[in-house]
């Protein structure tokens, strides 16, 4: 896929007159950092497995099967070796400059914290963070992966992944401030996401802002709504229209 230069052109103005940014982000953000997603010809949809993804990430199989839903989710929910990538860093910067105001992402890979963002509202939680069900002591990730089977809390219980699985609901208040800061920015940058997981891909129409731009390799079911839209790697974008927008600047 190959970008129109006119599109970097007219992102990095995007950019440049933006006052209020809102990034809401999903799976293709992070594929750039070797983190395969759901739905692509080789994402997680697409392997064999005793269940479907779908069954085995779901409440009720985590409760009745958690040996090999964590079987499952050892190998394939979790990335250590994954690093930030340029559209990570390049948020990070323009958070930096006092244009981006949050981070929304479907993500639970904790990468946008790693390439240095502060405000970053995790739709689906974190691998990062996991709990106790018993006594809801929190455990980071080493305490999960350092367990064989199922890791266990000190008192006895099971230790959960604090992220959201199907069958189970959003954060109501991680929901209440993505749409309060989807509503109120001048700009909305969607990228890397088909816009097809609801509750999430709705919150778009919460936008009442100047620009919205989708960066995303396929089309989603909201191009028509968008002042912009690109069909490329998200990382690959946001560098190229950074690069413009900086240079800009210093040439003023």
């Amino acid at each position: 896929m190959t970008t129109n230069k006119n599109q970097i052109i007219r992102l990095a103005s995007i950019l440049k007159d933006s006052k209020k940014i809102v990034f809401f982000g999903g799976a293709g953000v992070s594929t750039e950092s070797n983190i395969p997603d759901f739905r692509s010809a080789d994402g997680l949809y697409k392997q064999k497995y005793d269940f479907p993804p779908e069954t085995i990430l779901s409440h009720d199989f985590f409760v009745s099967n958690p040996e090999y839903f964590y079987q499952f989710y050892k190998e394939k929910m979790i990335y250590e070796e994954a690093k930030p990538n340029k559209a990570h860093f390049v948020l990070n910067k323009l958070e930096q400059m006092g244009k981006l105001k949050s981070i929304v992402t479907q993500n639970i890979d904790n990468l946008h914290q790693m390439a240095g963002s502060k405000k970053v509202l995790e739709l689906h939680g974190s691998v990062y963070r996991n709990y106790c069900l018993n006594c809801h002591k929190f455990y980071p990730l080493e305490e999960v992966i350092k367990q064989n089977g199922v890791p266990h809390c000190s008192c006895g219980g099971i230790i959960k992944p604090d992220v959201v699985l199907y069958q189970e609901k959003l954060n109501m208040e991680v929901i209440g401030e993505a749409i309060n800061d989807i509503s109120t920015c001048d700009t909305l940058i969607v990228g890397g996401t088909s816009l097809i997981v609801y509750p999430a891909a709705s919150f778009i129409n919460y936008f009442l802002g100047d620009h919205l731009v989708i960066i995303n390799k396929t089309a989603t079911d909201y191009d028509y709504k968008a002042e912009l839209v690109i069909k490329d790697s998200i990382g690959k974008v946001l560098d190229e229209a950074y690069k413009l927008f900086i240079n800009e600047l210093e040439e003023k």
